[in-house]
């Protein structure tokens, strides 16, 4: 493992190149969460390179927080990754690593089996199954009349006029909010909207705080922006506010990205009190929050508390992040940003300058949906999702005979579960076993969660598993 040859595949200095083997490692399991690491001396010695250029690339990953050396104990690698300073995209000269598969063992191994197995249940995958995507016909509109409108795209970077009326109705009918249609900014979903905010509203080394665990965590964007990312504990009902305070104590947080209903990975809906709390709190502390509402017209009982964080806000404070991937597909991207006019104004800049704006077919199928479609398909689809989500609990309890923990999803996509390990080696191993079975997970870890947690996404889970996937 420790060999001098091992080093000469990455490039730079001795130092650098030893900092990227050890990092290699840890992207590809070799090095897992909480190992310690083999002495100065001993890595000295192995390697055949100088002491001083060991204490260096182990100072230097320390700094990151990708190591931690105890004194009298020795070095470790964090088995929590929060806060870890990356590299930002903006430098073209990145090191050859950065571009390498970032994916973990596991993952690896999941890519294989969607590859070589026909049929699989893929509770890993948090998209919209195919067959639960609503059949859709595009308007009556001629090809001339298409081409016409993408010629026009500089006049409509903000996004198609009736499109945004279309989705200033919507959230009145889901929410009783009042959107100004000058507030609303189309993307083409979430990631764009969350990588124009990281462009136009944060520098790299800013530190940023999400739920802990989170989706967030896992997106490469934010580490390609050079972002701090520090985990915020949550209860039952979100974050907390005194793990809230303290992390903006600690690490001076200037931005508070949450995705408070059905939250990925965990499924908590967060209670309308702690929505108005920490409403109250940033504005104390003039923190901006980014809300993602991806889930909150897939709640499998009434009276849940699926109002948006922005319904409180009251000092424009709130970036709205509103999306339909989880209801018409993936492939159909559009989502949509609430913010104040001079912020998507200049948002929409940005994207110009990149891309040239959006498409306009994508932005009328979606005005197609909301407009005819969304309130049958939205039922039917909470409908389907629920029963999916009972037969998932149900095959869990059988194959794990109870050993299994996890809390009832209330709605959206996900089920977050506790397995019963205790050891790296003891979760592959039952890992794998699923796998050798056609079963895959997502793993707690992608979401900088600890040993023995994984996501299922029910929504891929088929009744005729529940009968082949046995001990």
């Amino acid at each position: 493992m420790w060999q001098k040859q091992k080093l000469t595949q990455f490039e730079g200095s001795l130092f650098q190149q030893l900092t990227h083997l050890i990092e290699h490692y840890i992207e590809q399991g070799i090095l897992i969460a909480g190992e310690r690491l083999p002495s100065e001396r001993e890595l000295a010695k192995m390697l055949q390179i100088n002491r001083s250029t060991v204490v260096h690339a182990l100072e230097l990953l320390t700094e990151r927080s990708i190591l931690i050396r105890r004194r009298g104990s020795g070095t470790y690698v964090n088995n929590k990754k929060w806060g870890v300073q990356t590299y930002s995209s903006i430098n073209w000269r990145l090191p050859a690593h950065f571009y390498r598969d970032k994916k973990s063992f596991y993952q690896q191994k999941v890519a294989q089996v969607r590859t070589q197995q026909v049929h699989i249940c893929d509770l890993a995958n948090g998209d919209l199954p195919t067959n639960l995507i609503p059949r859709l016909q595009l308007p009556n509109i001629s090809l001339n009349e298409l081409i016409m409108h993408e010629k026009n795209s500089d006049a409509l970077q903000l996004g198609l006029p009736s499109l945004k009326a279309q989705i200033a109705t919507y959230m009145q009918t889901q929410f009783s909010m009042q959107v100004d249609i000058n507030e609303i900014l189309i993307t083409s979903g979430t990631q764009q909207s969350l990588f124009l905010i990281t462009q136009g509203l944060l520098k790299p080394g800013d530190a940023v705080g999400i739920e802990s665990p989170s989706y967030f965590y896992s997106l490469p964007l934010f580490q390609a922006a050079g972002l701090r990312l520090y985990g915020i504990e949550c209860d039952n009902e979100g974050i907390t506010l005194e793990s809230l305070s303290n992390c903006v104590q600690q690490h001076q947080i200037k931005w508070l990205f949450l995705n408070p209903i059905f939250q990925n990975p965990m499924g908590f809906v967060m209670s309308n009190k702690r929505k108005q709390a920490i409403v109250a709190f940033c504005r104390s502390q003039c923190i901006g929050i980014v809300e993602d509402d991806a889930y909150s017209s897939l709640a499998f009982k009434p009276n849940l508390p699926v109002l948006p964080i922005k319904k409180w806000d009251q000092h424009n404070q709130v970036i709205y992040l509103g999306s339909l991937s989880k209801y018409i597909g993936g492939n159909i991207r559009i989502g949509w940003m609430v913010a104040p006019h001079n912020i998507i104004k200049n948002l929409s800049n940005i994207r110009q300058h990149i891309d040239s704006g959006l498409s306009i077919l994508p932005q009328l199928l979606a005005q197609e949906y909301l407009q005819h479609h969304h309130t049958v398909h939205q039922q039917q689809l909470r409908q389907t999702l629920q029963i999916k989500a009972e037969q998932l609990m149900h095959w869990l309890d059988c194959y794990f005979g109870g050993e299994i923990t996890y809390q009832p999803p209330l709605g959206g996509f996900h089920l977050y579960a506790h397995l019963p390990v205790k050891t790296v080696a003891q979760e592959l191993a039952l890992l794998n076993q699923l796998l050798s079975k056609g079963v895959t997970v997502s793993q707690g870890t992608d979401f900088g969660d600890n040993l023995g947690t994984i996501r299922l996404s029910y929504g891929h889970f088929e009744q005729q598993f529940e009968q082949q996937i046995v001990w």
